[in-house]
């Protein structure tokens, strides 16, 4: 029963070392330092000369020994009773010799030609009469310095490897020692001890003790009494490289090891507990024991494997219905409706593994209605792209030929319009936005059982994308209709916007507060030289012309218009037939317009000179015909203001400043000349110049418009930020949502599909058989443990 636990314990471990598994077999490792006789204990516990030799490091890979004792066979029958065989070669090896050779090539060809070493294991099985059922472990041997070609990290990548067999719990180590060197200085005691500490799974093993000096022995070391171990240590004598050398015999070394410990003095009375052959039964006896003390937690270990395997297993699914069209189809159906479900419940946020740590499915579609969206319609500025110039030449190209007496709407149209189609951008980047999240969403949907069929996976997935596809144009196409539709009709009459336009109104119809009264600047002429004070009384008593101005007739339009011009008008300079002595002129004269501004109904002005003024504000001073000068004595009056903005002729053109002075002469080279000093008039008008100035009418117009912009383009953009994710939400995602199971079972539900869906990766089959496999191991082994259990020790 004994020899059968070793043998089912080296079956299992071949089984797992094909697999994979991960259950860790009872087994003795050897350890020892390089040349310390760790493969002359394990060819003298064979009998047989069959591990490479030379020197260095020699053992460079593990070496998984299972000595297999085969029944002594009939002395007629011809065939060989002893015989070795590897795991990764199917192939019996009848001479030791090939033996050795197979291992120096395997070794080569993992570990290479250099002293590296490896992890791999070489497994090798003997099948001798003359050996008892072991399972050894021949490790490299430890070393401290890199010698020739080696690895810098030689002795750190030996100590891995070696840490790693002895570290398992199910390992019984076996320490090698060399007699003549002093024990403290063991390097394979050492490690043993760093994993077990109180010596309950290590053997010590002294090798080399007929090399002792003269007048030493191992006797305290060997009776346990330098250094404890609970399964103590024993002797033995290897041969040494002269015997080797002259091919001496293992049978031959092993009864000359007999011979060294009866005669020796020191050793005669403990001969009985030292030698090879001792040594192999107490390995013997060690192990079977081990692996009886070991099998609970074998067993436990099993059980516990079996359930990790079963569940793998059932993770990738039966392979038993691809047969069947029925069960075919029925599994297609089910894996459609899981991830229909999971897409929409992605988007609603029901799903079950919602994450925790990011904003994943419908909140992030929330997230771009809410905070992208919401922000880049935020950061339109209304008029931000509208400078003054803009607002001016809109106003003015609106009217045509005739002036008007109040702000155009046909000027607002005009100028609101484009900024309406600001919001397109945002909008159709915000219909984009979710698409991708959509698609995304779509990605993310799978499972562990809809991995398994990675076609079926991508047809889901390419099916859902090309119906989100389908939905992406009409979105698209509706959000940018809002935008059309909104800057298609103007509603003056909303609400929101009267309040807004009744507000501004009433901003524009105000009298502008009146700041500090400056002193008169020095470009500005005062009337007579000196005002009066009869024309300060009367200028403090008489109300302005027009200060009632026209009424508004609704909340577009602007009533001050009247009113404004009255005031431009009736501010007009006026100079007395009297004056003889003109004021000089100290520096660059204003607009009489502009420089009077802040003196609204000035006395003394007539209708006729409000005309005249009025005229002089589109045509200059010197207007055209009798009536540029019909009250105005232009040879008392001083110079001429310039009027601002309009005429910018080049300082070379002293003569008349009115745009049809030209015509006041037959000359054809004046006449050409005024032409083209109208051709630059008209580009001056349309550009925007440091030096232009805007009349207080301009001004009032420009913030009245930007004002009525502002508040329609607020109305706009609200209604844009409430409809677009409506308009999203229908035509995009709820769409999507209730049409996508339909489309999976249109599109996908074909008997003629079925076998293609459902084809496998051929790493997922390989990995099935694998578990399975395995799985199946785990199960033998269970029930044989359990067989062995129950027999009487």
């Amino acid at each position: 029963m004994d020899s059968d636990l070793i043998k089912l314990v080296n079956r299992l471990q071949d089984t797992f070392s094909n697999l994979g598994g991960e259950l860790d077999m009872p087994q003795l490792v050897v350890v020892g330092s390089q040349s310390a006789g760790k493969s002359s204990v394990l060819e003298n516990i064979v009998g047989r000369d069959f591990l490479p030799r030379g020197q260095g490091i020699v053992t460079r890979r593990p070496l998984v020994l299972q000595l297999i004792h085969t029944p002594s066979p009939d002395p007629a029958a011809p065939t060989h009773t002893e015989w070795g065989q590897f795991l990764h070669i199917d192939k019996r090896f009848t001479d030791y010799n090939e033996i050795r050779k197979e291992i120096e090539q395997e070794t080569f060809r993992v570990a290479g030609q250099n002293k590296g070493i490896s992890k791999l294991p070489i497994s090798l099985k003997i099948y001798s009469p003359d050996v008892l059922d072991l399972t050894l472990v021949d490790l490299p041997g430890l070393t401290k310095i890199p010698v020739g070609d080696q690895p810098s990290d030689i002795e750190r990548q030996i100590r891995g490897l070696v840490v790693e067999y002895i570290s398992k719990p199910n390992s019984v180590i076996l320490a090698v020692s060399a007699a003549n060197v002093d024990l403290a200085n063991s390097d394979a005691l050492k490690l043993a001890r760093s994993v077990d500490p109180q010596g309950r799974r290590t053997i010590g093993v002294l090798t080399k003790l007929d090399l002792m000096d003269a007048g030493t022995n191992a006797l305290d070391i060997l009776t346990g009494r330098v250094y404890p171990l609970k399964l103590g240590f024993i002797g033995v004598v290897n041969r040494s490289q002269q015997d080797i050398n002259s091919e001496k015999s293992l049978p031959d070394a092993l009864d000359s090891e007999a011979e060294f410990f009866r005669n020796h003095t020191a050793y005669r009375n403990i001969a009985h507990k030292n030698g090879t052959k001792y040594l192999a039964r107490t390995l013997n006896q060690v192990l079977m024991n081990h692996i009886r003390d070991k099998l609970p937690d074998m067993k436990a270990r099993l059980n516990t494997l079996m359930g990790q395997a079963q569940q793998e297993l059932n993770s990738f699914g039966d392979a038993a219905i691809y047969g069947d069209k029925n069960q075919q189809g029925g599994l297609i159906l089910r894996l459609m409706n899981k991830f229909a479900h999971d897409f929409v419940a992605s988007i609603e946020g029901t799903k079950v593994d919602i994450s925790t740590k990011e904003l994943s499915g419908g909140a992030r579609i929330y997230y771009i209605f809410n905070d992208v969206f919401g922000h880049a319609l935020a950061c339109i500025d209304s008029t931000s792209n509208l400078d003054n110039q803009d607002i001016r030449t809109a106003i003015r190209n609106s009217t045509g030929p005739r002036p008007s007496l109040f702000v155009p709407e046909s000027a607002f149209d005009l100028l609101v319009k484009p900024q309406i189609k600001l919001l397109e951008s945002p909008s159709l980047r915000c219909v984009e936005l979710v698409y991708e999240e959509l698609v995304k969403i779509c990605h993310n949907c799978t499972s562990v059982e809809l991995e398994r069929f990675p076609r079926l996976h991508a047809q889901l997935i390419e099916c859902v994308s090309e119906l989100l596809r389908e939905r992406l144009g009409p979105t698209s196409e509706y959000a940018q209709s809002l935008i059309e539709i909104q800057a298609a009709y103007i509603n003056t009459n909303h609400p929101a916007f009267i309040s807004g336009s009744a507000a501004a109104a009433q901003a524009a119809t105000s009298p502008a507060p009146k700041p500090a009264q400056p002193s008169r600047p020095q470009s500005s002429e005062p009337i007579n030289g000196v005002p009066t004070l009869e024309d300060e009384d009367e200028s403090s008593t008489e109300e302005p012309v027009g200060a009632n101005g026209v009424l508004s007739r609704d909340g577009r339009s602007v009533s001050s218009t009247l009113h404004d011009r009255t005031r431009v008008a009736g501010s007009a300079p006026t100079t007395k037939a009297s004056s003889s002595k003109p004021h000089p002129v100290q520096g660059p004269r204003h607009s009489s317009a502009h420089s009077q501004a802040t003196q609204p109904g000035a006395p003394g002005t007539s209708p006729h000179s409000a005309r005249e003024t009025f005229l002089n504000y589109f045509f200059g001073q010197n207007g055209p015909g009798p009536i540029a000068g019909s009250t105005v004595d232009r040879s008392h009056a001083g110079p001429a203001p310039v009027p601002t903005g309009r005429d910018i002729s080049n300082a070379e053109t002293a003569g008349p400043t009115g745009l049809m002075a030209g015509k006041r002469t037959l000359d054809g080279n004046n006449a050409a000349f005024d032409m083209k000093s109208l051709g630059k008039h008209i580009e001056a008008i349309s550009s925007s110049e440091p030096g232009s100035q805007i009349t207080l009418r301009e001004e009032m117009e420009t913030s009245l418009i930007r004002s009525l912009i502002a508040s329609y383009f607020s109305i706009v953009r609200q209604s844009i930020q409430d409809l677009i994710p409506k308009a999203i939400m229908h035509f995009l995602v709820n769409y999507t949502s209730q049409q996508v199971q339909n489309r999976l079972v249109a599109s996908l539900y074909k008997p003629e599909l079925f076998a293609d869906l459902l084809n496998e990766d051929e790493a997922l089959v390989a990995e099935r058989t694998r578990v399975k496999a395995l799985l199946d191991a785990y199960k033998e082994a269970f029930k044989t443990l359990s067989e062995v259990n129950l027999k009487p020790i």
